[in-house]
Parts: C-alpha cells; sequence; structure tokens
C-alpha cells in the first residue's frame, strides 16, 4: 500500500507525534527534530541525542530532552529555542500540562518542573529511586511519577511538599492516567500493569502479559486502555465505575510471530492502530471488528506510532530511522 510520506532519517525514531493543528513531528534519536509536512528538519540537539519528546503545551512544536541536559522547543518555524538546560542530566522521561503550561523532565532520581509563564528557575524534586516515566492529571494540578516501589504523587504548584506514595512492591516502568483522572495505571518490569482508583488508592493488578509493557495509550474517550507487550494490541475496558477491576481484557488481532511494540488510539473513538516487532503496521476499528495491515512488508521494529486528532492519518516511525504517514 502506497504512503502519503515515506523517508529514511538514518537514526532511530524516538517518537512520532500530531500537534494540536493534525501536523506530524518526528524526533530522531541523533538529536533532529523533523516536521515531513514542511520538509523542515532542526538540529534541536546538535552534538546530542534525544532521549524524550512531547507536544508543546501550546500545541505547537515539539518538547525534547536529551543526554545533553537540554529541555529544547522546536517549531517549524522558529526553529529550536532553549528552554532549559541541565548539566550532566539524561533527560529520559518528560511530560507536559496544557492546563497549566507545565514541563516536567526525569533525570536519574531527579524530576525538573519547568512553569512556561512565570520563566522562573524550574522546581526540583527528588526522588528515592530512579523515575521512569511522568504524567500530569487533566487540570495540570498534579504530577505523578512512576519508580521503584509505586508512584509518587506531587502537587505541581506547591513550592515546598513531600510527596504521596502509592505503593505497589516491584519496579515500575511507565505511566499513564485516565483522562477523567479517576485511574494512574502503571507498567511493571515483571510484564504485568498496576493500577490505582485514585479516589480511595484502591489497588489492581492486570498481569498475564508475556513481554515488557513499554506503549500506554488512553483512547475511545478515556473509556478504554490498550497497552503492547503481547502478540496483539491488549485492551482493558475502563466502561464502568470501578474501571477495569473484575473485568477481562480483549487482545485484538493477535500473531504469535511478532509482539506489538507501541499502540495509538482515536481519541474520539474506537479506532486502534498497532506497530509490531516486525515491523507491520495494523489498523482496526474495535466495534465492527474490522482490521486492516496499513504497512504488510516486514523489517525494522516499530518504535513510534501517532494517530491524528481526526483519526485519518497515522504517522509511524522505526529502530531503523524510516518514517511513514498513512492516509485513510
Amino acid at each position: 500500500m502506497p504512503f502519503a510520506f515515506e523517508k529514511n532519517y538514518g537514526d532511530y525514531i524516538v517518537a512520532a507525534l500530531f500537534d494540536s493543528a493534525d501536523e506530524p513531528v518526528v524526533a530522531i534519536a541523533d538529536g533532529r527534530v523533523a516536521f515531513p509536512d514542511a520538509g523542515a528538519e532542526f538540529a534541536a540537539h546538535p552534538d546530542a541525542g534525544i532521549l524524550s519528546a512531547a507536544i508543546h503545551p501550546s500545541g505547537v512544536g515539539l518538547i525534547t530532552g536529551g543526554d545533553d541536559g537540554r529541555i529544547v522547543w522546536t517549531t517549524k518555524e522558529a526553529g529550536p529555542v532553549e528552554i532549559s538546560a541541565h548539566k550532566g542530566a539524561w533527560l529520559d522521561v518528560l511530560a507536559v500540562s496544557e492546563a497549566s503550561n507545565l514541563v516536567a523532565a526525569g533525570s536519574g532520581k531527579t524530576v525538573y518542573l519547568h512553569d512556561l509563564v512565570k520563566k522562573d528557575a524550574p522546581k526540583v524534586l527528588e526522588h528515592p529511586s530512579s523515575v521512569s516515566g511522568l504524567t500530569f492529571d487533566s487540570k495540570g494540578r498534579k504530577l505523578y511519577a512512576s519508580s521503584y516501589g509505586g508512584a509518587y504523587v506531587w502537587f505541581a504548584r506547591l513550592a515546598q511538599q513531600k510527596p504521596s506514595l502509592l505503593k505497589w512492591a516491584g519496579s515500575h516502568t511507565n505511566i499513564a492516567i485516565s483522562p477523567d483522572d479517576k485511574f494512574l495505571i502503571t507498567a511493571m518490569q515483571d510484564n504485568a500493569l498496576h493500577g490505582w482508583r485514585l479516589a480511595d488508592s484502591k489497588d489492581m493488578r492486570m498481569g498475564g502479559y508475556p513481554s515488557k509493557i513499554k506503549s500506554l495509550d488512553f483512547f475511545a474517550k478515556g473509556k478504554l486502555l490498550a497497552t503492547s507487550g503481547a502478540n496483539g494490541a491488549v485492551v482493558w475496558p475502563f466502561l464502568k465505575a470501578n474501571g477495569p477491576m473484575g473485568e477481562n481484557a480483549s487482545e485484538i488481532a493477535a500473531d504469535e510471530s511478532s509482539l506489538v511494540t507501541v499502540v495509538s488510539g482515536a481519541s474520539e473513538d474506537t479506532i486502534l492502530s498497532a506497530g509490531l516487532d516486525d515491523g507491520r503496521v495494523w489498523l482496526a476499528e474495535l466495534k465492527s471488528t474490522a482490521q486492516e495491515w496499513i504497512k504488510r512488508e516486514k523489517g525494522a521494529a516499530i518504535s513510534a506510532l501517532a494517530m491524528s486528532g481526526e483519526a485519518n492519518r497515522i504517522l509511524i516511525g522505526d529502530e531503523d530511522g524510516s518514517v511513514y504517514i498513512y492516509e485513510a
């Protein structure tokens, strides 16, 4: 199937995202940020690598964290602009809040919390163990950090504080919050998810995965959570007050010859895409159970995947640097 766009950028694709105008933007491991629609590329982190990326809270351009300790905002109009620099830091986790104009970037046990409106010195949030993932609630009032032993909870605007801890033994490697702020989910080192109902901190363990879970995405108005880590995309229901408690997950398009590496769903609909470790990508409509291969050719593992807000374009990136845009 021909793609609307296809190009090899020569290095690992760290992130492939759509901005608020549904324009694609790509973060490349060698420090570049590319805008495929505009045919533009910028050296956001010269002589360094990009480790993490997120769309800027304004919805325009890309925020990136690098192994040079720099947080950079790149737009296709202005190119790269440094937000801050933290000597010796490897900024491998990143989260932004559109509601509060905050950017959080983590390196090891330290998280730097930046207010893009005040532009004052960042808050420094210290943790007992390395931080593996960050996410804000929908209003940008709280910041959640996954780490060893659970998830730490910070008030984003409070100057002096000690975080609370949602406890669960083990190493938590990624984190996501439901759009209604009712459930917090982490991926764990032992091939499982763990969750908390935030109203009362009640625990839930969601296991049965054959491999590590690297990708989590709420979609369908927050009613469904898709994850990687299995032969198909694993989808958990959040349809009731108790979320997935007592519910079973569904595995979509399972293929024993491959593993799903990354998932991306439509924010408003039951449309889901998944990239595999053999380079293939499929698209499914869960209500009708229709599925199609939008990239059937095998190749490098898919490392980045995004669906546009209108759910009519899919942006794909792989470990060898190839980027594709599929248009429905």
